[in-house]
Formats: C-alpha cells, structure tokens, sequence
C-alpha cells in the first residue's frame, strides 16, 4: 500500500477496565502521555480518526463516537465507529496500546492490501509473540468488513454483547507477526502498566520515547538524529563551554525545522566550528603559554617571519 493510500482509523475507548478497578484507562499516562494519545500518534497519517467511547481530551482533533448500547462491546463499538468513516481501508486499534508504532500500522495496511490467493484479502490483523490473533491491532478493507457486520446484524438481531469471534471467521485475513514483539501489549492491569512505564525508561529506550514525547508536547514532525546531536552536545561543551551545549544543539533543531534542513548535516557543520573554536581558543591558550615562559609572543607566525 502506498504512503500516500487513504485510510481511517477507529480507537475502541469504551471499556470497562475492571481490572483496573474502572479506572478511565484510555487517559493513564504512560511517559506523560495517555495511553489514547499513544496510539493516535501511531495513525497520524489517517484521513479521519474516531474515538469510541467516552469523550475525553486528545492531542488532536478526534471524531467521538459511542456505541448503542454503550458498554455493548466491540462489535457494537466497532459499528458505531464505521458510520464515521468513507476510505477504503479501517484501521482498528484498542486504545491501551503504549508501544505501538508507525511503522506496524504501515505493515498492517501493507498486508491488508496485499493479494489473497483465491480470496481476495478483506484485511491483516497483528499476531502475537504466542500467535494469538489480535483483532484490535488490524486493518480491514471497508467492504467486506461492513458486509460482515450486516450478516451479522441480520443474523443475531444485533451486534451487542457479540464477541469478534464471529466477525473474524467470517473475513478472509492475513496475519502480521508481532515486530517488535511489545507492538501488541497492552495494558490490562496496574503491573501492565507498570511494565510499560518501566519500559520506556530503560536505556535503550529512554531518550528515543523522551524525545516522541517532547515533539508530540511541541507540536512537530522533525526527524532527529540522537547521535549525531549527542556528539555535537558533548564537542560544544568541550570547546566552548558547557552552557553551549543545550543551546547549540537547540538551535540545530530550530534551524533544522526552520529550514526543513537534515539535523545530521547541520549537527556536522556546528560541531566543525566547535572544533574550530576549541582549536583557536588552544593556539591561544599556547601562546600565552609561551609569553609567559619568555618565549615569542607571536607563536608560529614569528617562527615563519
């Protein structure tokens, strides 16, 4: 599928949470963002976006929806969701889904519109790390998914109370494996969430989510090269001083965003006047070196005269 293929997404938020003791699950922070947020910056790329359940604030604008009945369940929600949306394809999505990229969303819409053999493929869903299906973690093509809910309909007098049993044994799907393999955890339970939140501070990951959660905070879309920042960070403190760094490597981040400019590129030219300056300011430091020890004030340019 390509980039620029329309899609919607639908966030099922209308859960009970009862092992959460009913807490609002969708708004727990997970590395100062809620959970519901996480997964919206996953399908950024969606035409229309709806939220079903309860409204809640979002970091951006959202279409909400609610099932009939609320509480009836995801067949329920998942209908109500659909009246909102008109591309081809649906990406379905929980809400309680901390580690959830990009990068899986586009591999789902890949997979969903691949060729299906005899069949024409009617979506892709997410597996496990156990190869459990993971209905909530997929894509469908609108068609297909919107007969199924009607046979449905006809067939039960509705679609509350039904499981998604039903509604997957009646599309023909492709299943994803699970990469990276916490794209399908999600948070059931408080050790859940504890688990997530630990997991971001690890040291791999920490300054990778720090830095998502500062451009979601901001409001911006700029590729950021940690390395080549953290190497320019650490030559500015060296040859100018420490203050210089936080402050270059910020202005590197706004020209780069300014300017629509490469972050590495710009980090290479400031670290080059770094070095210049910390190479000036050492054939200074030389030279007084020298007057102080009664040698020639001028340095090399008196040796060369």
């Amino acid at each position: 599928m390509s980039e620029h293929t329309e899609y919607d997404v639908i966030v099922l938020a209308g859960g009970a949470a009862r092992r959460l003791g009913g807490a609002d699950k969708p708004a727990l922070p997970v590395g100062g963002r809620t959970l519901l947020d996480r997964v919206l910056a996953a399908c950024a790329g969606a035409a229309v976006t709806v939220v079903v359940g309860p409204a809640r604030p979002t970091a951006r604008p959202v279409v909400q929806a609610r099932e009939d009945p609320p509480g009836g369940g995801p067949l329920a929600a998942l209908d109500a969701g659909l009246r909102h949306t008109t591309a081809p394809t649906v990406l379905l999505l929980s809400a309680d889904l901390p580690f959830l990229t990009p990068a899986t969303v586009r591999g789902l819409l890949d997979a969903a519109a691949g060729p299906g053999g005899a069949r024409p493929r009617d979506g892709a869903l997410l597996c496990d790390a156990d190869g459990r299906d993971q209905p909530l973690v997929a894509a469908y093509r609108s068609a297909p998914l919107r007969r199924a809910l009607d046979g449905l309909r006809a067939g039960h007098g509705g679609l509350a109370g039904l499981p998604l049993r039903p509604l997957l044994s009646a599309l023909a799907l492709a299943r994803v494996r699970n990469a990276p393999a916490t794209a399908s955890f999600d948070c059931d339970t408080w050790e859940d969430l504890g688990t997530a939140r630990a997991r971001i501070r690890e040291h791999g990951h920490v300054l990778d989510e720090w830095i998502t959660a500062v451009k979601a905070e901001l409001d911006i879309d700029l590729d950021v090269d940690t390395a080549a920042l953290l190497d320019l960070a650490r030559d500015a403190a060296h040859g100018v001083a420490r203050p210089a760094a936080p402050l270059t490597t910020f202005l590197v981040g706004y020209a780069a965003a300014r300017q629509g400019g490469d972050v590495a590129e710009l980090a290479r030219r400031a670290a080059a006047l770094a070095d210049r300056w910390a190479a000036e300011a050492a054939a200074e430091e030389a030279a007084a070196a020298r007057a102080a020890g009664g040698g020639a004030p001028g340095g090399e340019a008196q040796s060369a005269e």
